[in-house]
Parts: C-alpha cells; structure tokens; sequence
C-alpha cells in the first residue's frame, strides 16, 4: 500500500512539474491583438481596378494636359504599397484609357498602336510606369482599340491612296496593296449603315460606325488580325497585365456569333503567350447580351446592368428598385451572377459604377454624399474585378457630353500644380465640384475619399469578397442586402444598409458567425453594433460579420 501512495505522489509531482513548465513556457500565453490594418491579398485576376484618362489626371510639364510622368508622380494615391498608411485607395489594378498617338484629345483614334502619344510622353516613361505599377502590387491594362483605326493610321491612308488612283472601271486589288482589304470598302454609298467618302476618290466609301474620323477595321482578314496578335505581343512583353477591349459589340453590327468568334481568336492568342493575362470586354447593353459574350472566354465583360444613374445599385439607393429595396437588389446581384456564369463557368464579374462615356455618379446621386459612398461601397462588395473612375471617390462632377464626363482631377484647392486644363471642349458649368479636393479630403475622415478607401481596404483583408460563392440570407428587415461569401472554406457575412437611417436587421446565428469584425459607415465614428443576434446598421454602411 505504501508503495501505491509513493507512485500517486510521484505522478503528482511529475504533473505539476509539467504544468510549471507549460506556464513558463508561454503556455497561458494571451492571444496577439488582430492587426486591423492586416491585409491578405492574392496576386490573381480578382482585383479592384483604378480608370485612369491621363488627359485629365496629372500635368508634370505644365502643358495642361495629363500625362505619363504626371500619373508616375500619383501612383501613391492609387495605392503606396504600404497598409499600415490611410492617404491612398489601395487600388491594386489600373486601367488606362488609349495611350496611343492620336489625333483626338480621347485617342481612340490610334495612329500607331505601337507608340506613346507625345502628349502623354515616351515609351521610356510607359516603362518606367509599369516598373512603379510592378513594386505597388498593381495590374496595368491599357485599352486597345480593334473595331477601329484613325483615319490618319498608314493602314488606311495607303489604301485611300491606292483606290484614288484606280482607273475608271479598275478593281481593286489586295496583292498590290493589302490594305484596301484592312477595312470594309465599298464601290458606291450601301444603302444601310455609316459610311463615308474615300478622300480623292469619285465613289468609293468607307465604313464608320462611330465617326469618319475612325474607319471600321475588316477583322475577317487574317491579316489584321497577325497585326493584332503582334500589337497585344509587343505591350505583353513591356509588361502590361491585359487589355480592355473597346466596342466588342461593334465588330459587326449585330452579329454577335461573329463578334464571340472575334474574341475567342483574340483571348487564345493572348492566353496562350501570357497565361495570366486580363482580359474586360465592353458591350454597352444589358445583361441578356453583355453576359453572351463571355461564351468566347474572356475573363469579364462590363456589368452595365449595375451601372449608371439609372442601374441596379441607383435604383436601391435611390429609393426606386420596388419595395424591397437592398433585399431586391441582392436577388437582382445573384440573378447577375447567375446569367453571367451560364455562359462561361470560370468568368470573373466586372462590375462598376460610371465611367468615361456616362454621367459621373455625384449628378447621379444629386450630389449626396451619403448616397455616393454608398453606391461606391455596393461596388466593392461584388464579386470579380471592380473598376472605380477616376474622381468618383472624391465625388467629381459631370455630366451632358463626353468631355464633360473626363474633367481634371480636383488635387487641391490651394495649389494648382499638376490640375490640368481638361478637354478643350469641356462645358464648365456641366462639371460641378460640391466637395472637396483631394487634398482636403485625404484628411478628413467623414469625406467620401476616406469611405471609399475603407471599403477598398475591406475587398484587400477578406478574399471571400471577391472570390466567394454568394447564398443570400433572407431577413426581417427588406432594407438590409445580407448574403454570406464563401472561398476556401472561409466564411463571412456581409450586411448592407443601403438607406438614409438606422436599421435593426435579425441574423440567426445558424449562419456561422459570432461578431462584427468590421464597419464602414457614411458617419466614420458610428459602427454595427450585436445585441443577441438582432444587429443594428447605421445609415448608409457595411458590416463584415465572422
């Protein structure tokens, strides 16, 4: 017996020598603060995009236009590479409007698809901006204009030439001069479409959806199309990470199995010489056509469903989407998500909210900047790569004609170094500016620059944002969007007050989630607080539930 108590006491000692020991050695050790600033971005095609019109954007030369070096000098604003600072977007893509020389001041007229417009500088700064771009963790893509050419561009004015000199009676021919087969000429005004007059030439035309200034490029002949394969080449290997495709739907009028034929050409010979390259096609339309041409297997094409003073997201913000208001919208999100991927399984959403051909969102939102910063976090809570213009996060004006819609960059009130003079044409008293600079807004923690940067900074610390399979989750209160993103077996919940007041919101904690990890409201000292599972929103914000 006395040997039994012997081992219980050694077997009591050895266990409270063990406990000593795991207590020194940090055992009892207090969980580490969560870094809030904390980021966990993954270097794939899910991104938020930065639309840049470098006209407009930052003047290094005093010239009064935009340009390469100007955009250089602000790339910290896009994003400084540094999330433990508050004075820049995050943004980590970037979208350039056409960068090639031009005759126009919005250069989608492209002389030469292989250089820099003077205006905006060399080739040697566009390097110098992709090696910047490279250390901020920023994708680069630049539009590229395939429907079209200048009127200016060698292409057409040696065919021009060619046909003004034929004989009377003489056809042309592509073996002495390739280029009359480089675009759709025509012996005599066709009765439909938009054509115009061959210079020099009795009766032969050209045609020109947009305008005469930009010839439709003949993207039948094979031809042109090597010259595009080499053109896309040439900006790959500068480093470009993609391109936006202007007018998909243009190709050829109404013939959209032509058009997907086009894209899918384009998309292989890309794929296939940069593997991770992005790929945005615009076709300006709704959903039911938008969402079809993702069957040629690019990577996104534009969600103008979404879009505009008149689109999904203005229509819950503004009161006018029925009466479930943020609830509709989030089946109207899923039912986008839905079209979308029918078509292309492994397509990523590209939503935005304006850009360079639509009314700027302040107009839109009658100037509201509760209304704004909502609309700009709506965005950043949809899945794929979103795209912000230029301005609309400090609530620049504009609207009526294009020029209007591409306004200098407000920098500062103060100090008109770098503001350019903007489009010549620009109507002053249609680009109305309520807010602030970017300089007064950067330090003011109630300004929509500060929101949007915030909801920006939500897509960078939670993948599930961008990438996640969405379920919706139906509430008590048709004022709150709240729907659960998943990716790689990570979950969060993200609630949304798309109105003007608090709303009290009832999440069954079935869900998955404990807390309110975080906030972003119009209001920057208000947050969602948890009572039980009854969650209060402040007016127009987000919370981030895990």
């Amino acid at each position: 017996m006395n040997k039994v108590k012997k081992m219980l006491a050694l077997v009591l000692v050895l266990a409270l020598g063990i406990t000593a020991l795991v207590g020194c050695s940090g055992g009892d050790k207090k969980e580490e603060p969560e870094n809030e600033n904390a980021v966990n971005i993954i270097d794939d095609n899910y991104r938020t995009y930065y639309e840049v019109f470098v006209y407009s954007f930052y003047d290094s030369d005093g010239d009064g236009i935009g340009d390469i070096p100007g955009l250089i000098e602000k790339l910290d604003y896009i994003n400084d590479g540094n999330p433990e600072t508050t004075t820049d977007l995050e943004c980590n893509g970037m979208w350039l409007m056409p960068i090639h020389q031009a005759n126009s001041y919005h250069k989608y007229d492209v002389m030469d698809y292989y250089s820099i417009d003077k205006q905006y500088g060399t080739l040697d700064d566009f390097k110098k901006l992709v090696e910047e771009c490279d250390k901020r963790g920023i994708k680069l893509i630049i539009d590229l204009v395939m429907n079209h050419s200048s009127d200016k561009h060698e292409w057409f004015t040696t065919a021009s030439e060619y046909l003004a000199g034929l004989e009377e009676g003489q056809e042309p021919d592509p073996s002495e001069c390739k280029y009359v087969d480089y675009y759709h000429f025509a012996k005599g005004k066709p009765a439909t479409g938009a054509y115009a007059k061959v210079p020099g030439t009795m009766d032969w035309w050209y045609e020109c959806v947009f305008v005469s200034e930009m010839p439709d490029l003949n993207l039948e002949n094979e031809d042109v199309r090597k010259e595009f394969e080499e053109i896309s080449k040439f900006w790959l290997d500068l480093g470009v990470g993609g391109f936006r495709l202007d007018a998909v739907k243009h190709f050829q009028d109404g013939q959209d199995a032509y058009n997907i034929e086009v894209l899918k050409w384009f998309n292989d010979y890309v794929k296939g010489y940069k593997e991770d390259a992005y790929i945005v096609g615009e076709v300006y339309d709704g959903i039911g056509l938008y969402a079809k041409y993702l069957e040629s297997g690019i990577d996104s094409t534009f969600d103008f469903d979404m879009a505009t003073s008149t689109g999904y997201i203005a229509q819950t913000i503004n009161g006018k989407l029925s009466d479930t208001a943020a609830a509709n919208w989030g089946k109207k999100y899923v039912a986008t998500i839905e079209a979308e991927k029918a078509y292309n399984e492994d397509y990523i959403m590209a939503p935005f909210i304006s850009n360079h051909d639509v009314d700027r969102i302040a107009p839109g939102y009658a100037y509201d900047a509760g209304k704004i910063k909502m609309a700009i976090g709506m965005l950043h809570m949809m899945n794929g790569s979103t795209f912000l213009y230029y301005g609309d996060e400090v609530g620049l004006g504009g609207s009526g004609i294009d020029q209007n819609k591409r306004a200098p960059m407000p920098w500062s009130s103060t100090n008109t170094t770098g503001i350019t003079n903007g489009p010549g044409a620009m109507q002053a008293d249609m680009v109305i500016n309520k807010f602030a600079s970017v300089e007064e807004q950067i330090k003011d923690p109630e300004s929509i620059f500060n929101y949007a940067r915030k909801t920006i900074r939500l897509r960078n610390k939670y993948p599930e944002i961008a990438r996640g399979e969405v379920e919706l989750i139906e509430t008590d209160n048709i004022n709150a969007c709240v729907m659960k993103k998943t990716y790689n077996d990570s979950s969060i919940i993200i609630v949304m007050n798309t109105t003007n007041k608090d709303q009290v919101v009832t999440i069954p904690k079935s869900n998955g989630y404990s807390k309110v990890k975080d906030t972003v409201a119009a209001n920057s000292v208000q947050t969602a607080t948890l009572d039980g599972e009854k969650l209060t929103m402040p007016a127009h914000s987000i919370a981030i539930l895990k």
